[in-house]
């Protein structure tokens, strides 16, 4: 069975993903058996504050960081250069198993990503094979197995297999979907007959194609998916079944979620069938939330896009999922690739942080809610009109919804045709009220001016910049005078323009439409006639927001808060700054919030509630009573990191005469900011002046700070060091005197050189022993009382240990080692070789089928325990040796089962250690195996007397233990009857002593003293009596040598 995915048209270049984290994603790869293939991932690390988690999967769920070994490394490089990350999976030697599906996953903070690979190994099908193409938008995957290429049944052996061994099989068989597999395994009900002619290839696409070849081009088959048969109609849309010779195809078009199902070919009795599986791909978030600050009872709406139309959310909020309530104050809207979160009436409760989750990515945002304060920006000026003109009253609030109330005198102002009340454009609020007024006839006069002002200060008229300025001068005078205005000695007489003069019978106009800072000043009116002139000074201030302030500067950076400073305004628009508001924003949003709806008096403010590890950037404004300034230049992009915690745990490790050795762990909390290192300094006991230890920073957590002067009593203080700053100081208790401190040497003998140390010739022997004193002892060592040759031996010593090293062992480094000073260790090192052939071999008796045999310990022993005798014989035809006993611990034995008419050799060989004897002790007469019939006539003897004295056939050897460990001495002895057995040491019995244990068992005597100490070395004597006789044994238990104090060599030479 083949089943394949074919696109259903050319493959497009894979584009450039502009969301995700891969700047290369891995490509499908083909390598043959044996072959080494590498997957190379690369990850931008410009945006990334540390570095990326990154995990390798094969198929759905196997981790491969477990499987690192012979066959599979993982590496990872960071270029500084270009900020990549480069991740990198080996495989090494590749198999028919290693091929099928890949994943590779990278994480940060806030961010997820994933990249789905292939490989291909060429060579004889005996697994599964998974293929993906990243141009597939759903996963899918598919699995089958090959019935003809191997006699392995993965659902057999699963079906066999117990639970336990499930995994291991799935590891083994290259099974990605085990979960899957039990849960079909569980539902067949029947042993299926299965086809041995198909075979399967997945590859997955758009376009799903399910190949099987049959054997005959006329056999028809039916399909089933799942628990329904699909219909065999050509003309279905999604289902398209094709007959072309033996092969039998099943094309799905579209493939969606609702293909994910098991999908099987039934041919008369026999069945296959392969599985399918379909994976949404993960939902990336590509436009993420942004803060927002709103006024109470304000409508809020969080926007975000995602990467898939119509794809499903979870919003939450401060870690709570939100959902749809009764009062309808979360609204959730989709709008093609855009997700909506609308809150209607917010209030100082919805304050908080805001959560968007999909499958494949996060996004936080800050809600802050404040409570709305009505603010005047423009209050009510002074007017003087003429006579049946008009007079407007301007009012500028913070609040276009505020209504507001005129009052006259105290008494509220009600519109009529003549009072006219409007609220117009944003937040201003105007009373228009139109006078009347009868003017008198006047008689022939000289010209003059009418004002109220006159022979007082200079009036000032305030306007506000961008307003008209409109100054009516009632003049008189008979004839009607001429009028003249000026400036600086500058006559103004236009009149059209910004700046212009108009003439009327009674009065004269000066306007300046849309004032400005230029036109402040003081203008004079002249009026003439042929009676006369009079003149007046009218002074003009023009008023007008601040001029911006400078960037302002941040300092004090914490983990969530920063210190903002800024000078005020160069100009302050003619009236005093009211004070100042205060804006942020993160640096890639568009979006600035305001931190304070008071105005701020002073020229610092602390800013808090900021995410640690996000770069933002601050902005200011000025405030006076005509209004807001624009906003300042942006301050310089900052990142809240907070200075790591003081180190831990900082001790004084060692002490010299000119050295002191510190130590100390890393702190408990270092923040977004990393560590960059540590700063060690010292100051003298009674001084201030700290003084550095080392040069620059340590990244180690120790430090040795050498040329101290000998006797100086310091103080040690140590503080890390991150972007953010210092930590706090970690101070040593107690000042530290620069002294060397006596001690006096003692050897520290590790517990696996407490007992013989075994090594056969030609083996690396490399014992290291601790030690301690000071100052630091010199180290020797002997040999059986001579200085051990450098050339033959490797010795290293360090400050804290000693190193014996020998190459290669040879039989002479057999020997007592002495290690000095005189807080010694012994070293007994012995060699080994292979034994010498046992001795006195004699055919004891020859009888029916059996013959009998008996020989004596081999004279050459090797230098080793003798392990056992190898028992062989030969026919005397042929020459031609088997074993009968191997390993046969006792000196005689009874070979059977002979053959009857034959004549048999018999040889022994004996064995250690080191392995069997070179040569072997073989019989000097053939044993005859006496045909039947033959008559036997029996000698003639007396009874045998099976008695026998006492005689010890394994003797006491000769023993030097550690002290504190109990130990024991063990010999063999037999005797007819069985012997009594009687302990001594130094002929004193010890019977009755509570610190023996005295054991018997098979003829072996075993003697067992419990924790000896250095008095119970001496002479131990073994006797065993029966009334045929006596016999005694002894050996001498001369070195007690104390814990840590004695190992022991043993050196086999194995030929």
């Amino acid at each position: 069975m083949f089943i394949s995915v074919i696109s259903a048209g050319t493959q497009p270049e894979e584009p450039l993903d502009p969301i995700g984290l891969f700047v290369t994603r891995p490509q499908d790869g083909e390598v043959t058996v044996g072959g080494n293939i590498t997957f190379t991932a690369k990850v931008a690390g410009e945006s990334l504050l540390k570095k990326p988690s990154v995990k390798w999967f094969k198929g759905k769920w196997m981790d491969l960081g477990s499987k690192v070994g012979k066959h599979l490394q993982l590496h990872d490089t960071y270029d500084r250069n270009n900020k990549v990350y480069t991740f990198e999976m080996e495989i090494i030697e590749a198999n028919m198993t290693f091929a099928g599906g890949y994943r590779c996953e990278v994480s940060t903070k806030d961010k997820f990503d994933s990249s789905n690979f292939n490989l291909i190994v060429n060579g004889k099908m005996n697994s599964w094979h998974l293929w993906h193409s990243d141009t597939l938008i759903p996963f899918c995957r598919g699995e089958a197995k090959s019935e003809s290429q191997s006699d392995v049944d993965v659902w057999e052996i699963l079906r066999k297999a117990p639970p336990s061994e499930y995994e291991k099989i799935a590891f083994q068989y290259g099974i990605t979907d085990l979960r899957g597999m039990l849960k079909r395994l569980k539902r067949i009900k029947k042993e299926e007959k299965k086809s041995t002619g198909w075979r399967a290839v997945f590859i997955p696409n758009i376009c799903v194609h399910i190949l099987f070849f049959v054997s005959s081009s006329n056999i028809n088959i039916s399909w089933t998916a799942a628990r329904y048969k699909t219909k065999g109609k050509n003309s279905l849309f999604r289902y398209i079944f094709e007959a072309i010779g033996n092969k039998r195809i099943l094309t799905i078009n579209h493939c969606s979620l609702a293909d994910d199902a098991a999908y099987e070919c039934v041919v008369g009795e026999e069945k296959s069938f392969t599985e399918l599986f379909v994976k949404e791909p993960p939902i990336l978030i590509t436009h993420p939330l942004e803060d927002q600050m709103v006024m109470v009872g304000e409508r809020v709406e969080f926007e975000c896009e995602v990467s898939e139309e119509g794809a499903t959310v979870k919003w939450e909020k401060d870690g709570i999922e939100l959902t749809r309530e009764e009062t309808f104050k979360y609204r959730f809207k989709k709008d093609g690739k855009k997700q909506y979160l609308i809150i209607n009436d917010s209030t100082k409760e919805d304050s908080g942080h805001y959560t968007v989750k999909t499958n494949g990515g996060v996004s936080v945002a800050e809600l802050i809610v404040q409570e709305k304060k009505l603010e005047v920006y423009q209050s009510i000026a002074d007017l003087t009109v003429k006579a049946r003109d008009q007079a407007v009253f301007k009012c500028e609030v913070s609040d276009e919804n505020v209504k507001g109330i005129w009052l006259k005198n105290g008494k509220e102002v009600v519109p009529d045709e003549r009072i006219k009340i409007s609220h117009i454009g944003r937040l201003v609020l105007t009373l228009k009220l139109y006078l009347k007024i009868i003017f008198s006839a006047f008689a022939i006069e000289p010209p003059k001016i009418h004002l109220d002002c006159l022979g007082q200060s200079p009036d000032t008229i305030v306007v506000v910049a961008g307003n008209k300025l409109r100054l009516d001068v009632p003049i008189s005078g008979d004839p009607t005078p001429t009028v003249i205005w000026q400036k600086v000695n500058k006559l103004l007489f236009e009149s059209e323009g910004r700046v212009r003069v108009e003439m009327h019978e009674d009065h004269c106009v000066f306007i300046i439409e849309g004032a400005e800072k230029e036109d402040e000043g003081v203008y004079r009116v002249i009026v003439k006639n042929p009676v006369g002139e009079d003149k007046a000074d009218i002074t003009v201030k023009v008023i007008d927001v601040p001029d911006p302030p400078e960037a302002p500067k941040i300092s004090n950076i914490g983990e969530d808060y920063c210190t903002v400073q800024w000078q005020p305004p160069k100009y302050d628009g003619g009236q005093p700054v009211l004070g100042y508001i205060l804006e942020r924003k993160k640096k890639k949003s568009y979006r600035w919030m305001r931190l304070n709806f008071d105005l701020l008096k002073e020229l610092t403010y602390e800013a808090k509630r900021m995410i640690e590890g996000v770069v933002y950037e601050m902005r200011i404004y000025a405030v006076n009573s005509i209004g807001m300034s624009r906003p300042s230049p942006a301050s310089q992009p900052f990142m809240p990191i907070a200075p790591p915690s003081e180190p831990t745990h900082f001790t004084v490790e060692d002490v010299s005469d000119s050295t002191v050795a510190l130590k100390w762990r890393p702190p408990e909390r270092i923040g977004a900011g990393g560590l960059d290192g540590y700063i060690v300094e010292y100051c003298k006991d009674g001084s201030t002046e700290w003084i550095p230890a080392l040069p620059g920073l340590t990244e180690r957590t120790s430090a040795l700070i050498k040329d101290l002067v000998t006797g100086d009593k310091l103080q040690f203080r140590i503080k890390a060091i991150n972007l953010a700053g210092e930590s706090g100081a970690a101070i040593i208790k107690e000042p530290v005197t620069v002294q060397e401190i006596l001690q006096r040497p003692k050897i520290w003998l590790p517990r696996h050189l407490r007992q013989t140390l075994v090594k056969k010739v030609g083996e690396t022997i490399n014992i290291v022993i601790p030690f301690q004193g000071k100052p630091r002892p010199k180290i020797i060592w002997m040999k059986d009382g001579q200085t051990l040759d450098s050339k033959d031996v490797g010795i290293r010593n360090s400050n804290t240990d000693t190193i014996l090293f020998i190459r290669k062992a040879e039989l002479h480094h057999s020997g007592l080692l002495d290690l000095e000073p005189k807080a010694t260790g012994f070293f007994h090192v012995s060699s080994a070789d292979k034994p010498g052939p046992p001795q006195n071999i004699k055919l004891v008796d020859v009888w029916g089928f059996n013959a009998a045999l008996e020989w004596t310990p081999p004279q050459d022993d090797g230098n080793a325990q003798i392990l056992g005798y190898t028992v062989q014989k030969a026919d005397k035809k042929t020459m031609e040796w088997y074993t009968v006993f191997d390993h046969y611990r006792r000196t005689n034995c009874v070979v059977s089962d002979l053959i009857m008419g034959n004549e048999y050799f018999f040889r022994i060989f004996s064995e250690n250690l080191c392995g069997l004897s070179e040569t072997a002790a073989t019989t000097k007469n053939p044993a005859y195996i006496q045909k039947t019939g033959t008559t036997y006539k029996p000698p003639s003897y007396k009874e045998h007397d099976f008695s026998e004295p006492p005689k010890f056939t394994h003797p006491l050897v000769n023993r030097s233990v550690i002290a504190g460990y109990n130990t024991t001495l063990s010999c063999a002895v037999r005797g007819i009857p069985k012997p009594k057995i009687f302990w001594y040491k130094n002929k004193m019995d010890l019977s009755g002593d509570a610190k023996y244990r005295m054991f018997s068992k098979q003829g072996v005597l075993t003697l067992e003293i419990r924790k000896p100490t250095p008095f119970d070395g001496g002479c131990y004597t073994c006797k065993a009596v029966n009334e045929c006789g006596e016999a005694e044994i002894e050996c001498r238990l001369d070195k007690i040598l104390s814990t840590g104090m004695e190992v022991y060599l043993q050196i086999v030479h194995c030929g």
